[in-house]
C-alpha cells in the first residue's frame, strides 16, 4: 500500500488548511484511517481516527478544530484543520490499518504510514 499525503504548508495562526492522504496500489482489508502528528524530539502521536465502524477519535487539543473524513470509493482521507495554533506545527502523517484474513480466518494485521506532509503555523 502506497499513501500520498498532500496539503500542508504555511499559514497564520487562526488559519485554516486541509490535508489529504490517497491510498493506492494493493490495498486489501483497511479497517481505519487516521492522522498522525510528530515534531522534532517528540513520538509521534495520533491526531485523529476514522474507523470502518464506530465513532472518530480526536486527541484532545484538536477537539472542535480538525475534522477527519473519509472517502471510500477513492481510499482517501481527510483531515480539515481550522482555527491553527503554532503548537499544531508538525509534520502529518497518514496511516491506514489493516486486517487481511487468510482462509481460515485468521488476520493478518498491519500498518501502513505515509511519507508526512509539513504544516507549520505562524504567530
Amino acid at each position: 500500500v502506497q499513501l500520498q499525503a498532500s496539503g500542508g504548508g504555511l499559514v497564520q495562526a487562526g488559519g485554516s488548511l486541509r490535508l489529504s492522504c490517497k491510498a493506492s496500489g494493493r490495498i486489501r482489508g483497511i479497517t481505519a484511517m487516521s492522522w498522525y502528528r510528530q515534531t522534532p524530539g517528540k513520538e509521534r502521536e495520533l491526531v485523529a481516527s476514522i474507523p470502518n465502524t464506530g465513532s472518530t477519535k480526536y486527541a484532545d487539543s484538536v477537539k472542535g478544530r480538525f475534522t477527519i473524513s473519509r472517502e471510500n470509493d477513492k481510499n482517501t482521507v481527510y483531515l480539515q484543520m481550522n482555527s491553527l495554533k503554532p503548537e499544531d506545527t508538525a509534520v502529518y502523517y497518514c496511516r491506514t490499518d489493516h486486517a487481511d484474513y487468510d482462509d481460515y480466518g485468521v488476520p493478518t494485521v498491519y500498518a501502513s504510514w505515509g511519507q508526512g506532509t509539513l504544516v507549520t503555523v505562524s504567530s
